[in-house]
């Protein structure tokens, strides 16, 4: 059920997020995009910026993703985004000390692998060319890599990136590429030492291949025929820009769902340097990004390129939070529906449930032959015998004289086994539920709950116990209706009223066999209506105990479902942010009321309970909890979360649950200049770098920050006027269609490896285990540059 409500929540976040024109506006990215991911445990990021593209940008459909592993297993079977896959050659002889090393050679020793990878980036560049109408302009594509810091394969990113802008190069006049380095310092129980070094390895090479001097030449491009063809790299930094991104921020604190954030950034970072520009209305005021004067004021006076990480930030409208909350407070106001309760009296709640007088009479009518049944009676065979024999007998002596046995079988035959037959057809549970269905739609404004008090034993005014009443009168009336016909057999012939002439002998044998057949068994017929009463009132009673357990078991899981909602809402709205989520609870009981209200004034009072919705209640849990859950967020997407009230920009929705208890008195506690504050303060305090430094205000620290958010609202120009005259770096911001939240994305550069504490703290791991016979390079190590 949490993964149900989870899927319900987020699912609404996302359609929120993706509404063009009248809510949230998705950009479009201008030039081809490949994110290329080289690790053995590279899926989860795949899967999350892949999730991050579909979700933010209208052309995402032809973004290329390419994933390098050492083995297939290491790519996400369960991935949901399509990749090229390609798998490097691991040496089955090499060991935990040259594992990097052994890597690197294996590369090129390995021809038939060497094919492979030429053939998979060739099949992504194919793959760009058939989504280029998506794109604004085919003359430029942007390469991403991205890998993990102490991942093994990262010792032939250099063979691999250059490989692939060989390979793009073919189809683009210019492939601009990037590197994105994920770091780990938070978890670092298992391996600590060789991640580390192996991290500082990888890092002395970034500082080799970004230095304006780096050159490469290698034999990587090859035929299917097996040709090499050299690839170059003339003398400068392989990568346009290197981001490092660690999963605790500039002050040593674990940033919160790192890996998600992580991606946020990335996603950002590309959506800045490669967004579509739809027009020049803002171009003017925007601050718009400038890569080559990002490059250029990182970059040291003797022309070392500095490296990058970012922070990232958001205020919203708590999208999920809501969707739970509004859902548990629409089911708790439909339990309030289903607990309404009427003064009825007891024949009422007979009638609702079909037990009234009339009901069970037209039901026994159906069950009982009529008295024609015995008519035929008359024309059995008798025995000849006298009047004059019969008339001082007893009925019962005169009967067997007549007929012997004859008129008990008859009347077992056509009469009791007929009655037998259609009581063996005859069931009363299908028939109360039937009469409780129809009733409900006769009387929607009676509730479950009531129906199941009606029904239960320990309830004044209760159905049962009316029932089991008329179980005792209908007993008794059978009991004094055996007494009369046993007074009646035990009558002499002679003493009964019927007619009789002076020596008509025949004539008053006829007058007495019709006189038995009428008085007697017409006698038994009305026993036998009794007796189907009965047997009609005690299964009727055990239907109403059947109902009544199931009523109440479906009583204690809608109250079991409303804690489960309440926790999942609560949860949701704990984990939202202080401010954004404030007064989430009290604000949506109101508003969903207020949409129940209406929608029940213009539809009516059984809206919720239409066929269409959640349903007739008697059927609440026919396919068990799951479909009812699956209804009731349905109905809730359906009929409360898709109206006006809840089309709202978040500035507007925040602004009225900030102030949600002076709703009604029409006046303002929390002023709008002082939400924005809050605001702009938050996405500040939020929006630390994620990267460990020794000195975070270093000599060639610079920042640069961007709002990514509708500017025709009201915050966002706002923002941008904040400090306008004591800021120290570039504002910008990225004009978006939304009316769910604002983003904020917070660049800084120019600081160096030496600079990384993780560096700083791995390095004495690296040279112990370089001095203990660890290979961690491919190359010669004399051509790295030496440990700062």
């Amino acid at each position: 059920m949490r993964e149900q409500l989870l899927r319900y929540a987020a699912d609404y976040a996302a359609a929120e997020d993706q509404l063009i024109g009248s809510g949230d506006g998705r950009s479009s990215i201008h030039f081809p995009s490949v994110f290329l991911f080289i690790g053995d445990h590279m899926s989860p990021v795949m899967n999350t910026i892949a999730d991050i593209n579909r979700t933010k940008w209208d052309n995402s459909t032809g973004v290329t993703y390419i994933q390098i592993c050492s083995q297939e297993e290491h790519a996400a079977a369960d991935r949901s985004v399509e990749a090229i896959v390609h798998t490097v050659a691991v040496p089955e002889e090499s060991s935990h000390q040259t594992l990097r090393r052994d890597l690197h050679q294996a590369f090129y020793t390995h021809e038939s692998k060497l094919i492979e990878l030429n053939t998979a980036l060739r099949r992504a560049s194919g793959h760009l060319a058939d989504y280029g109408r998506l794109y604004s302009s085919f003359e430029r594509v942007h390469l991403s890599i991205l890998t993990t810091a102490d991942d093994p394969m990262n010792v032939l990113i250099p063979e691999i990136t250059l490989l692939a802008e060989y390979i793009f190069a073919q189809s683009f006049k210019s492939v601009q590429m990037d590197l994105y380095v994920l770091m780990s310092e938070s978890d670092q129980a298992a391996q600590f030492g060789y991640r580390s070094a192996t991290s500082v390895a990888f890092m002395r090479e970034l500082d080799y291949i970004q230095s304006p001097a780096y050159t490469f030449t290698a034999p990587l491009h090859m035929t299917e025929d097996k040709l090499t063809i050299p690839v170059s790299h003339a003398p400068s930094p392989l990568f346009d820009l290197v981001y490092v991104l660690s999963d605790k921020n500039e002050r040593g604190v674990t940033v919160p769902n790192s890996l998600r954030e992580s991606c946020d950034i990335i996603c950002h970072i590309q959506l800045l340097k490669n967004r579509y520009q739809a027009g020049d209305s803002y171009r003017s005021q925007d601050g718009g990004y400038n890569n080559t004067s990002f490059k250029n004021n990182i970059m040291t006076e003797s022309g070392r390129q500095g490296y990058v990480s970012a922070g990232f930030s958001r205020v919203n409208r708590p999208n999920q939070s809501i969707a739970l909350t509004v859902l548990y407070h629409f089911y708790v106001k439909l339990l309030e529906r289903m607990r309404t309760e009427q003064d009825w009296d007891i024949r009422d709640k007979l009638n609702y449930f079909g037990l009234d007088a009339a009901e069970r009479g037209r039901t026994r009518n159906d069950l009982v032959p009529g008295n024609e049944a015995i008519m035929d009676m008359s024309a059995l065979m008798t025995s000849g015998a006298s009047y004059g024999s019969l008339k001082r007998m007893s009925l019962r002596e005169a009967e067997e004289t007549l007929f012997g046995q004859g008129c008990e079988a008859f009347f077992r035959d056509n009469c009791e086994r007929i009655v037998q037959k259609r009581l063996g057809d005859f069931q009363a549970d299908m028939r109360l539920q039937m009469a409780v269905n129809a009733a409900a739609k006769e009387h929607p404004h009676i509730g479950f709950f009531e129906l199941t008090d009606w029904t239960d034993e320990n309830q004044t005014g209760n159905v049962l116990t009316a029932v089991r009443g008329m179980i005792r009168d209908t007993s008794n009336d059978l009991q004094i209706s055996a007494a009369e016909l046993d007074a009646l057999y035990s009558g002499r012939v002679e003493d009964q009223p019927f007619q009789r002439l002076p020596l008509m002998d025949k004539h008053n044998v006829r007058s007495l066999i019709r006189y038995l057949t009428e008085t007697v068994y017409g006698h038994k017929m009305h026993m036998l209506r009794i007796q189907v009463d009965l047997e009609l009132l005690r299964r009727y009673e055990m239907a109403l105990e059947k109902w009544h357990a199931q009523a109440k078991h479906i009583t204690v899981q809608l109250a079991n479902l409303e804690r489960e909602l309440h926790q999942a809402a609560t949860d949701s709205i704990r984990q939202a942010d202080s401010y954004t989520g404030q007064n989430l609870f009290e604000y949506y009981e109101r508003v969903t009321e207020d949409v129940m209200h209406e929608l029940e004034s213009k539809r009516g009072k059984s809206v919720f309970f239409d066929a269409r919705h959640m349903g007739p209640v008697s059927g609440f849990l026919d396919e068990g909890l799951s479909a009812l859950v699956d209804r009731l967020t349905q109905t809730c997407r359906t009929l409360i979360l898709s109206s006006q009230p809840f089309n709202q920009t978040f500035e507007e929705e925040l602004l009225r649950r900030a102030n949600v208890a002076a709703a009604y008195e029409n006046r303002l506690v929390v002023p709008k200049d002082e939400l924005f504050k809050k605001l702009y303060q938050t996405l500040e305090q939020h929006g630390g770098i994620n990267v460990r430094l020794l000195d975070y205000t270093h000599e060639h620290r610079y920042e640069e920050k961007y709002f990514f958010g509708d500017y025709e609202g009201e915050f966002l120009p706002y923002a941008m006027d904040v400090d306008i005259t004591s800021r120290i770096y570039k504002l910008g911001f990225v004009h978006e269609r939304r009316s769910s939240g604002v983003e904020k994305l917070h660049l800084m550069g120019g600081f160096h490896l030496e600079d990384l504490m993780v560096y700083r703290n791995g390095k004495t791991y690296y040279e112990t285990y370089t001095a203990n016979g660890f290979v961690f390079h491919g190359i010669d190590v004399d051509r790295l540059p030496e440990l700062r």
